[in-house]
């Protein structure tokens, strides 16, 4: 077993590291503030849009779905510029891979949405 806190003293320090995660992403990362924004924009929108909770919470899950990959990328990106911040042939496919990941849940989103839209309109 690792050293550390255990029991309700790990859960409250993750807790304050996952604050602090989510501060460093919206301080240093424009796309992470973008996605947030529209995100919080879009989720009155998945209420109106959803016909039952399931696919609310569907169309609420995409929206999360966009935030945690843009967070996994931007830690992706941090860590390769910390280890090599020359240019690496690597380096520049790890964080191409990020950026590719992120634009899949997108694309997840905009599909997700139009099927649900479609089914709920057409």
């Amino acid at each position: 077993m690792k050293p550390g806190a255990t029991g309700f003293k790990r859960v409250v320090d993750a807790t304050g590291y996952t604050i602090k995660g989510l501060r460093a992403a919206w301080r240093v990362e424009s796309a992470f503030r973008q996605e947030t924004v529209l995100a919080l924009l879009f989720a009155p929108a998945a209420f109106w849009l959803g016909r039952s909770l399931p696919e609310t919470a569907m169309l609420l899950a995409t929206l999360a779905f966009v935030l945690a990959t843009e967070l996994l990328n931007s830690a992706i990106e941090a860590i390769v510029d910390r280890a090599s911040p020359e240019l690496n042939e690597l380096a520049g496919r790890a964080k191409d891979m990020g950026s590719a990941a992120v634009f899949v849940s997108l694309s997840t989103v905009v599909v997700v949405w139009a099927l649900v839209a479609i089914d709920r309109f057409g």
